[in-house]
Parts: C-alpha cells; structure tokens; sequence
C-alpha cells in the first residue's frame, strides 16, 4: 500500500518541539564534552567520526560530558534554508502543484520546499518570488532578478524598474536580537510570535485575506488570432470553484497573450482558468492556455511556517564564563556538543532548571604549593579511598588561585579502552571508586598525579572562598571538599549529538553553541 509522510508533519514537529521547549515543564540543555578526543581517534580534529546512537554510548557521552547550558524559551526557534538575494540569480516561483511530474523551474526540484522561491536581501528582510519571468519564450524556466526588492508594502509588487518581471511578496523582517542567536551560514529564522496580534507581523498575515484570494496567473501557450491586437481587456473573469477573481488580459501586436495581471482576487480558490470569451475576447485559431497559481491556504503570509517550510529548528546556548559561577572548564579542550531533554537534579528526580551546570567531580585541594601546582589537562590523578581501592579520575582543569581541580572518570578510568573492550593491565582493577573526603582504613585525603603532592581540603565546605579579602565562587557546592556534579548523570534523554574538531576554552572566551534539528 503506497503512502507518504507529508511535509506538514514535518512541520508539525517542528512546532511541537519548540512548544515542548518553552513549556515550564521542560528543561532542556546544550552540552559540551569530550576533552580527550584522540584517545578515541588519532585524528579526529582532522576527521571526527559520526556519533553512534546506542545506550553504551549515552553513557560515554555522559561520563565525558563536562558542563550544560540551559536552553531558555527565547533560545529556541523555527528557521529555514538561507536563500540571500543576488543579482542575475534565476529564482524559483511559488507554485501550488510542484511535484515529480510538476518540478519546480529552473531548479528542477520535485518539492516546494526544496525549490528557491523565497528570498532575504540585505536589510534581513523575506519575501517570496510570487513570479519569476516564467513564459513560453524561455521555456517557463523564468529569468535572472535584476532588482533586490526592499519595499515593505502588504501587496505583491515588482523590486525596481529593470522591467526583469518578477513579482515579489514581502514576509517579515528579521530583528537583531534574532539574528544574533538563530542567523547562521545555512539557515534564517522565522518569527516565533506570527500568530500573536500584537507582533509586528500582524499586518502581513490580516493582508493575506480571504482563503484562495488568487495573485498570480501564467500565460502556457500565447494562443493564435485572438481578438483585436494591441488591445487590453478588463474584468476578463476566472472560473473555478471560487467566487470573484478577474484579470486584467493584455494582446499584443501579433494577436497573441502578452500579459495576464490578477486585478481582483476573489476567494474561495483552489483550481481555476480564465473564460477569455466571457471577457470579451474571442477564441481565436488556436486557445490560450493560463495556469492561474492557487496560493496556500489563507492566502500568501497568513501562515508562514506552511509557506516556507519551517520543519527545522535551531537551538542556541553561550558558553560563557561569570564570576558568580564559573561552571565552564577552562585550558582543556571540548570535541562534542549536544542535547539533553529532562535530566535530573544531582541526587534527585526532580527535573534539573539550573541555567549553567557542571557535570564533573570538583575537589577543593590544600598543601605546600597548591598556588603554583600544575596538572596536566587530560592526566590521570589517583586517591587511594581505603585497603586495595584507588579512585582514579582525569584531570579537567586546575585552578592555582582557588585549588580547584575538576576531573571526569569513564570506562578508561576503570580499567576498559575507549572503545569499550578490556584493558589487558588494568592499574587499579575494574571497579570505578570515587574520590572522597570518606575514607576507608589506610584510605589518604592526598591526590597523586600532580606536580606536588595535595591532599582535600576535608574541612572546606560552600560554594565561595575568601582569599587575600576577595571572594571566589567556585560555581559547585563543596561538603568536606568534594563537590559532585550538579546534575544526575545518565538522566533524561539524549536527543542530538555531534562530533566536533576539538575547541579549547579560555576563561575570557565565549562559544554560541547552535543545533540544527531536521525534522
């Protein structure tokens, strides 16, 4: 049995998700992750392997992951494909019937969607190519636009006075603020609030009218002998199963169509054609044959996601150290990004709404030296937690000032190879212990791995410290010490990854973290 999945679907989900964003039920977060890439792959910044989608890498993607960034209901949006205007660019035209025995011109494509009939000039400003030149002379493939349009008029109109034919339909504009977040090299965002009555868009969608109120007919075939040449006739009628359309019927010096201009749009349209004899316009020797552009429903810029295809979404994060709470490594590298729906609080069920999270081990160290200590980002530290047991953990970061070392432990801690199989000498065994200001019998508070040797602060316990009279907040909560991530690993979802060339973090820098979602 043949079926399809419709592209309204698609669009469909893409609302549904943004919805599900912005609903106060939801939390979903941006990650990044990875510092110790090339122990997966000797070359991955040159050629990063695809992320794969199993349960046994969740967890990896988990105990790898090294700080999130809530995504907030303004960081979520509906966008589509970049088409920039540029002069001499032949454009698609809206049409109503494109398929694979229909296919757009010129591009050749069998769907809409995939067809450039839309365009953004240089002021950030959308509009659609209601007509494109198209006419039996160039094979309906259209022309080359010559004019940029830049008017803001409600009603369709030409760009400029270079006669190159094209009809174009003002959408919206784009605001800094969304460019600035949901701008990318591939994709523009669409207005989040078209259906609001107070947006700046309402005037276009009340323009778009009554459902089927026609705007554009193409002339087929010119047809032969008709009428009196070099005569325009008026309210020629369109029929169909609307009500109230006419045009406007130029013929030229060769008793042919030379024109057809919609002066009245009527409603209700969803097929139709020209009666040209009703019009006044006698038959000729050979017919005419119009192809009158049935727009979509509720007319052009009443929906917009519909009209330009909005099934895909773009999520924004920065990664962006504070003062108040410098969750985001520093001097080490991250080489995965990714999304996460619903994980949990640290040590709870409770959905985590933290807006900037660490997801590593902290320890608050102390000892001769700790203010000119060295860790080497990506080592192996060890703390010997009680008889026969050794946590062992790889170094993050270290800050000199504070003696705040982060770490993350995986499978390569534990005695197992990045890819999962089984290390053939294990240092310390199989069994991931962690690191802890609760120690076993002959357990030390000392952690080896460093350039000096520095035990835990065990009687350090907040989320600030006070050195020389200045305050440093260390972004996690620390009890005796030991700070454990902010977030329950391994919950909620994984919904995106991706594998990136690795990026190394200072603390002055900023990432603008943006995922495309294709649905």
């Amino acid at each position: 049995m043949a079926a399809i999945i419709t592209d309204q679907l698609r669009i469909l989900n893409a609302k549904n998700f943004v919805a599900g964003v912005q609903s106060s039920t939801n939390s979903y977060y941006a990650f990044i992750g990875l510092p110790n890439a090339t122990d997966y792959q000797t070359d991955w910044d040159t050629n990063p392997p695809s992320p794969r989608d199993n349960l046994n890498e969740s967890n990896d993607y988990w105990d790898t992951m090294l700080a999130m960034k809530k995504i907030g209901t303004s960081d979520v949006s509906q966008v589509v494909r970049k088409n920039t205007w540029s002069s001499g660019v032949t454009y698609d035209m809206w049409r109503n019937d494109i398929s694979i025995d229909k296919q757009s011109l010129p591009s050749g494509v069998a769907d809409i969607y995939d067809a450039n009939y839309y365009v953004m000039n240089s002021d950030y400003r959308v509009y659609i190519c209601l007509f494109n030149n198209a006419n039996p002379e160039n094979n309906f493939q259209g022309g080359p636009s010559l004019d940029e349009p830049t008017f803001t008029d409600l009603e369709p109109r030409a760009a400029g006075s270079s006669g190159d034919g094209y009809i174009w339909k003002y959408l919206y504009t784009i605001k800094p603020s969304q460019a600035i977040k949901f701008d990318s090299t591939e994709y523009i965002p669409v207005p989040s609030d078209w259906y609001d009555v107070s947006s700046d868009n309402v005037s276009v969608r009340q323009n778009a009218s009554t459902s089927g109120q026609l705007k554009i007919v193409t002339v087929r075939n010119r047809g032969v002998g008709l009428g009196t040449a070099n005569v325009t006739y008026t309210r020629v009628p369109i029929v169909g199963d609307g009500t109230g359309a006419e045009a406007t019927v130029v013929v030229n010096n060769d008793s042919k169509i030379e024109s057809v201009t919609v002066s009245s749009g009527g409603s209700g349209y969803t097929f139709g054609t020209l009666d040209i004899e009703a019009g006044g316009l006698p038959a000729g020797t050979t017919s005419p044959v119009f192809n009158v552009i049935i727009p979509p429903n509720g007319g052009h810029g009443y929906d917009v996601y519909r009209e330009l295809g909005a099934f895909n979404v773009l999520t924004y994060a920065r990664f962006e150290n504070d003062t108040n709470n410098p969750d985001y490594i520093t001097g080490n590298q991250f080489s995965r990004v990714g999304l996460v729906e619903n994980p949990e609080s640290y040590n709870s069920s409770t959905i985590l709404n933290l807006d900037k999270v660490s997801t590593v081990t902290a320890l608050k160290l102390t000892g001769v030296g700790y203010s000119s200590a060295t860790f080497t980002a990506d080592s192996y530290v060890t703390q010997t937690v009680g008889v026969g047991s050794t946590a062992i953990g790889r170094v993050v970061s270290y800050d000199a000032t504070t003696g705040v070392l982060k770490l993350w432990q995986d499978k390569t801690t534990a005695g197992f190879n990045s890819d999962g199989s089984l290390n053939a000498n294990p240092i310390y065994g199989f069994k991931a212990n962690r690191f802890t200001s609760d120690i076993g019998s002959n357990g030390s508070f000392n952690i080896i791995g460093g350039s000096v040797t520095l035990g835990i602060e065990t009687n350090f316990t907040g989320i600030s410290t006070v050195i020389n009279n200045r305050t440093y907040y260390l972004g996690q909560s620390f009890t005796s010490g030991v700070a454990q991530p902010e977030v329950n690993k391994y919950s909620g979802n994984t919904i995106y990854v991706d594998n990136r060339p690795s990026v190394t973090r200072s603390s002055s820098q900023k990432e603008d973290v943006k995922i495309i979602l294709q649905f």
